[in-house]
């Protein structure tokens, strides 16, 4: 299997260094650019559809690396049903984000969307179907569990668009979560080929895209963003995979009491950082979707940090929660490990506010 896997990790990277050069050409020949404001932290015009690049890196890598399996007679490479559903609602979100990058796009639109793409999956039959003690809640009903897993997704989808504020913050907590959901793929030996294949498909992309993102020079015309076909895709498949690793399915894997503790660690900063937005702007009686600067990467740039520290600091937060809920579980339930996780992360949160109080 890490043939395959190695193969689809190198092509799609591949494809995403391929793909950029001529999406930064083009965004340069369109005068397609992401221009500074009062809200945004660059300070240049920088294209901003990067993100174009990744979902045709994926399915690239996992259609070349299916016609290597098939190959060989001796393996099995299902594709099934719910396969099919994600790829066809990745696509719908896709366009949906270039089109959004392109000419705009109000929430009311971007929301049906995504709620179209994600409706897919429970139609496809893939939905949370479990709750693992979370609340003291075990099985859910169907009709409990469709509206949930919908939920879930869009929540996800576009809490990893909100987070794209700074320079490789959406892309490496992604690649982070992407290779926390391998890992647990792999441990457990299913989806050996469908889904690995796909993840690390996705990898390679964001590899590629961060290469230019973190070290691209905005004179020399090698410096991107992902805009929201990036981001909106990224949330998309990581709402996928959670949903995927989370639902219980006897004939696939045994019951496993952690299953909805893996995404919910995986994904806990993006999560956390869109519910305390939230929560704060309806303690505060600020619209729901009115942007501000009140994202955790934006707190620490207030507080002195630069974008690279900044970064930083967030994905030793994210490393942190996953290296924590590692340690406390099996010794503590679901709720009692995300109860100290949202501790800690109250915690980061006041000392930072503490630190931007002191630094006015």
């Amino acid at each position: 299997m890490t043939i395959y896997l190695v193969s689809a990790f190198i092509l799609s990277m591949v494809c995403g260094f391929i793909f950029t050069p001529a999406i930064l050409d083009f965004c340069k020949h369109k005068k397609l650019y992401d221009l500074p404001n009062g809200r945004k932290v660059h300070h240049n015009a920088i294209p901003r559809m990067g993100g174009i690049s990744f979902f045709p890196s994926m399915v690239l890598a996992f259609v070349g690396c299916l016609f290597l399996i098939a190959s060989n007679s001796g393996i099995d490479h299902p594709f099934g049903i719910w396969s099919a559903s994600f790829l066809v609602g990745l696509g719908i979100i896709y366009i949906t984000g270039i089109v959004d990058d392109l000419i705009g796009l109000n929430a009311t639109t971007k929301f049906a969307a995504q709620i179209c793409a994600a409706s897919l999956l429970p139609i496809a039959g893939l939905y949370l179907n479990n709750l693992y003690g979370l609340f003291g809640i075990y099985e859910i009903p169907t009709y409990v569990g469709i509206p949930l897993t919908i939920f879930i997704i869009v929540f996800i989808d576009n809490a990893m668009n909100l987070i794209d504020g700074i320079d490789g913050l959406a892309a490496s907590l992604s690649l982070l979560a992407l290779a926390g959901f391998l890992a647990y793929f792999v441990h457990y030996e299913v989806f050996t080929y469908t889904y690995t294949i796909l993840t690390v498909g996705m990898m390679g992309a964001l590899v590629a895209f961060l290469y230019f993102n973190l070290f691209g020079k905005p004179e020399k015309n090698t410096k991107i963003f992902m805009g929201d076909s990036g981001s909106l895709t990224l949330g998309f498949t990581l709402g996928f995979l959670a949903i995927k690793s989370s639902m219980d399915v006897a004939h696939i894997w045994p019951y496993r009491p952690e299953a909805l503790l893996i995404p919910l660690t995986l994904l806990f900063v993006p999560v956390a950082d869109v519910v305390r937005v939230t929560l704060y702007r309806l303690f505060h009686r600020q619209p729901l979707f009115k942007a501000d600067k009140n994202h955790i990467h934006h707190k620490l740039l207030q507080a002195g940090l630069s974008q690279g520290q900044a970064l930083l600091f967030i994905l030793c937060l994210a490393i942190g929660i996953i290296v924590v809920n590692s340690l406390l579980y099996p010794t503590l339930s679901t709720m009692l490990i995300i109860l100290c996780d949202i501790i800690i992360y109250c915690g980061v949160n006041i000392g930072v506010n503490f630190k931007i109080k002191t630094t006015e």
